[in-house]
């Protein structure tokens, strides 16, 4: 279980575009898995879209492209404070099920593909109450900043 104060030591994202809340599971070199609450109050949803808001996306795949740099880091002993971030590079596959709403918890889970040179590729699904939403693979990318 990883909770936000951990959590910040792994993203260097902040409010509002910090897309995880919480870490349930983690197996480095393996998978990981965590969630996003939606809240009404979510910026996205002032024009996303008045009078039917629903969760952009591009967003879901962030929150999972998040989780999997967590899941990155992890694995290799690193943090953004040692000079590192993980990039989204790429994605490739994704499919988007059903809208994701105000009051939904967005569970998401990430598994390790593979690895080289820092270039990481993982399998990743979003689900709502058991349900998928989204699925799609990810790349990212360790640099130094």
């Amino acid at each position: 279980m990883m909770y936000i104060d951990e959590i910040l030591e792994y993203l260097p994202h902040r409010y509002p575009f910090l897309l995880v809340d919480r870490v349930t599971e983690l197996e480095k070199s393996k998978s990981i898995k965590g969630y996003k609450n939606i809240s009404f109050n979510e910026p996205f949803f002032n024009g996303h879209f008045p009078g039917n808001p629903i969760m952009p996306g591009v967003l879901i795949i962030e929150a999972m492209a998040q989780l999997s740099g967590i899941l990155g880091f992890a694995t290799v002993g690193r943090k953004p404070s040692d000079g590192l971030v993980q990039y989204l590079a790429g994605t490739s596959k994704a499919r988007f099920k059903r809208p994701v709403l105000p009051g939904d918890r967005l569970c998401m889970e990430s598994e390790i593909i593979s690895e080289k040179r820092g270039i990481w590729k993982f399998e990743c699904r979003a689900l709502v109450d058991g349900e998928v939403v989204c699925v799609a693979e990810i790349l990212t990318a360790e640099r130094e900043v």
